[in-house]
Order: structure tokens, then C-alpha cells, then sequence
């Protein structure tokens, strides 16, 4: 096993490709035959309530974050295979890009912190739809640019926040609104 970890998403790389060879892009994931490896070690991993015996585990893997807070389909699981090796990539539904850039490490922990708390304060004051004003307003942030760069832009460009006119986005009567993920 590989596991790679980072800010946006984590990567796990097992080896071995697809029985029969061929690839996961080329199926349903929804379909595939669950075939084991190494059924020993499955039955004493089910034995022991590690796994299930059922073969479930790409849907479970898809289901589970379905279920995650923030979950949009830009955050669907990405399940890869070669002849040599199989991939998942889980992407991170807490990650928010600032600006056109990643967070870089000089960054001070505390106002990384800060911004997500806030974030995440206006997600949950957006449940109704909610102006500009109000919004710079509920989290206290007086600088219409800073608010822009650092909370709205961010949180649009995520899919977890949307506005109610698309085709008017300088309108005065923009509202935004939180994107539910039933």
C-alpha cells in the first residue's frame, strides 16, 4: 500500500490491477463482481468484524462520503487502475481554496482556522438566502475585498455556496445561498 495525504484529498495506491485485467474506468462501479484476492485473509478480517464478506466496498466507499457534510459530486470518489495497480483519490469536502491558490505553509495557522470557522459560520447563516451585506456583516468583516477573496469567492467556487440570480452576479438584489447535500 501507498498513501499519499494531502491538503485537497487523499491518494491510496494498492498493487495488483483488475482480475482479468482491463481497467475500473471501464466498468460501473455499481456493477463490478466482487472478487477477492486472498479469501483467507478476507474470512479471518471478517471473523474478526474488520470487513464485511459482501464485496461492498467501492459503493460503501462512495455512499459513506456521499453522506459527509458539504458533500457536493465534485467530491465523488475517484477509483483509477492500470495492469499494476489500483487507485482511489478521496477528496476533501473541508478543503476551501483561498484566492486562486492553495494556502501556502508561511501562512499563519491561526487565520487559516479563523477563515474556516467563518466559512463554515456562513454556511449555516446562508440556509435562506442571504445578502452581501448581511453576510460581511454576521461574520464581521468590514473589508468588502477581503470578504470577497477570502469567504465568497472561495466558498462559490467549492459548490457549497450558490447565488440566487446566476446571470446577474453585481446585482444589487443578489442574495447567496447554501447548496444542500441530501
Amino acid at each position: 500500500f501507498h498513501i499519499d495525504m494531502f491538503d485537497d484529498r487523499l491518494e491510496i495506491t494498492s498493487p495488483g490491477g483488475m482480475f482479468g485485467g482491463g481497467s475500473i474506468q471501464e466498468y460501473d462501479i455499481y456493477r463490478i463482481r466482487s472478487m477477492r484476492r486472498n479469501p483467507v485473509i478476507a474470512d479471518l478480517f471478517h471473523r474478526m468484524k474488520y470487513m464485511e464478506r459482501r464485496g461492498s466496498g467501492l459503493r460503501k466507499i462512495i455512499s459513506e462520503t456521499e453522506k459527509l457534510p458539504g458533500y457536493t459530486t465534485a467530491y465523488k470518489p475517484e477509483f483509477s487502475s492500470t495492469a499494476t495497480d489500483f487507485r482511489v483519490i478521496l477528496k476533501n469536502v473541508n478543503y476551501i481554496m483561498c484566492g486562486a491558490s492553495v494556502h501556502d505553509a508561511a501562512h499563519d495557522a491561526a487565520h487559516d482556522t479563523s477563515v474556516i470557522n467563518k466559512q463554515n459560520l456562513l454556511l449555516e447563516f446562508c440556509v435562506e438566502p442571504k445578502s452581501r451585506d448581511k453576510m460581511q456583516a454576521y461574520i464581521e468583516v468590514s473589508s468588502r475585498s477581503h470578504f470577497s477573496q477570502f469567504y465568497l469567492k472561495p466558498l462559490l467556487a467549492s459548490g457549497k455556496l450558490e447565488m440566487m440570480i446566476p446571470d446577474k452576479p453585481k446585482s444589487k438584489n443578489q442574495k447567496y445561498i447554501t447548496v444542500r447535500t441530501e
